[in-house]
């Protein structure tokens, strides 16, 4: 099982390491997400969005080789693709390339809680 949980993690790694590209700037974040920023603030906080994601997937990768970190990891990979998917659905608006993460994000969903119950599952067994 714990196999199962850490392959999880670091598909789910991959996944969230992929926006780190955006701290290259606004053309970059215009290939990844389809939305034009022009104002340098907005262009600012997307730009450490991409650095927040990357230090979510390194936990997520490191977590992957050390079984004590795995809920931990299940659980913040789980609020980070939820939360997106989420507040997408409720804003109702899309694009192109916001619908393809989200449609990213509906298979980290996926995998995370197969990941989840793989790690429930062992910890039962496990118990006397």
């Amino acid at each position: 099982m714990r196999w199962i949980v850490s392959g999880v993690l670091v598909l789910v790694a991959v996944v969230h390491a992929l926006p780190l590209a955006g701290v290259l700037g606004a053309g970059k974040l215009l290939q990844l997400y389809g939305v034009p920023v022009q104002d340098p603030g907005l262009e600012l906080l997307l730009r450490h969005r991409a650095v927040l994601f990357g230090l979510l997937a390194a936990l997520l990768g490191y977590a992957a080789l050390h079984p004590p970190l795995h809920r931990a990891a299940l659980v913040a990979g789980l609020v980070s693709v939820a939360s997106f998917l989420w507040l997408w659905w409720s804003t109702g608006t899309t694009n192109a390339a916001l619908a393809r993460v989200a449609q990213v994000d509906g298979v980290a969903l996926a995998l995370l809680v197969v990941g989840a119950v793989a790690h429930l599952r062992a910890g039962a067994a496990a118990a006397p």
